[in-house]
């Protein structure tokens, strides 16, 4: 527990990231303010589900139902709250919805970043960590990705609002000087997962005897994270606030502001991610090859050196663990 007691606030606490993060940090001690709105981005059942798991904790975790893009709320929700740092992991994710419903981009990612950004600033918390993407990479050249490398050429909306996150931040960390932390997360999967991620959506169709949807006809590669080790890293960043001190961070800030790459730091081509999740489902899939779909990238890798070098990260899962794991899970969820 931190040595003056303060809690955590995270943000998105009912999602597959936030809540494994609550969980992570009820269980050495901390106590947890979470704030979720339920959205019905995907079946809010699930993450009632994902919350329910935290009861055990009592009145070290307290849940508020609030929307972070609404800022008379979401001051209304807090104001009898005191915490000392955040994680600010609620967003609203997904690179093809953002083709569907670019409005709400903009107020969970623009707006309820600044609302969290000005949070931080009024309550003077001592470390905000904020969830960023390994999509603002976009069409990248270089590979792996380097968070040195340039991201000014979105591809979606989503990667181009988790890029302003990150100038937003770089903003306030100048002239607020508060201590900020991005993560570009590279795909995340494990159980309690995402059912808009290709994991669940390969499982749940191969286990129904349905056809799966392969981008690209199959010639994509993704640095795919499992939950355990992403949560080692979201850990490591929260009690590590970036210092203040004039000398550059990772990403080449010079203010308290620190972003990193946090993957599995391996590249698996979508071929043997199907083949491992038909090993784990024990039947073979139906391989409907399509093409890419705008917004899409071909592959990704993350560059880890700087999270290694700073925070001790270190992956240890690969998906040929992680995804029996998995499946083990959402077989037991669904009933199957």
């Amino acid at each position: 527990m931190t040595a003056s007691g303060d809690a955590i606030l995270v943000t998105g606490a009912a999602g597959f990231i936030g809540a494994a993060l609550s969980r992570a940090l009820l269980e050495r001690g901390e106590r947890v303010i979470g704030i979720d709105n339920f959205n019905d981005y995907y079946d809010p059942a699930l993450k009632h589900a994902r919350v329910a798991t935290l009861d055990r904790f009592g009145d070290a975790f307290t849940l508020l139902p609030v929307d972070f893009g609404d800022t008379a709320a979401l001051d209304a929700a807090l104001e009898p709250h005191r915490f000392g740092r955040i994680a600010h992991l609620g967003a609203q994710a997904g690179v093809r919805y953002s083709l569907i419903n670019p409005h709400a981009y903009a107020h969970s990612n623009l707006a309820g970043h600044l609302n969290l950004l000005e949070l931080a600033r009024h309550r003077g918390v001592r470390h905000m960590v904020y969830a960023s993407s390994s999509s603002v990479y976009g069409g990248n050249d270089s590979f792996p990705f380097r968070v040195e490398d340039r991201v000014d050429h979105p591809v979606s909306l989503y990667a181009a609002t988790k890029k302003s996150n990150e100038l937003m931040s770089e903003a306030y960390a100048h002239l607020y000087r508060i201590p900020l932390t991005g993560l570009r997360f590279f795909t995340v999967y494990g159980p309690w997962g995402r059912p808009d991620m290709a994991a669940w959506i390969f499982a749940s169709k191969i286990l129904a005897g349905e056809p799966i949807p392969v981008f690209n006809h199959g010639e994509m590669r993704r640095d795919f994270t499992y939950i355990d080790d992403i949560i080692a890293g979201v850990v490591a960043a929260l009690d590590h606030p970036p210092a203040d001190d004039g000398e550059a961070k990772a990403g080449g800030s010079t203010q308290p502001h620190a972003l990193y790459n946090i993957g599995n730091n391996r590249s698996e081509q979508l071929g043997h991610l199907i083949d491992v999740i038909e090993a784990a489902c024990g039947r073979k899939a139906v391989r409907d090859y399509q093409p890419i779909q705008p917004g899409d990238v071909v592959a990704t890798a993350a560059d880890i050196s700087a999270i290694e070098r700073d925070l001790g990260f270190r992956p240890t899962t690969s998906i040929d663990h992680g995804i029996p794991a998995f499946v083990d899970w959402y077989r037991g969820y669904n009933g199957r």
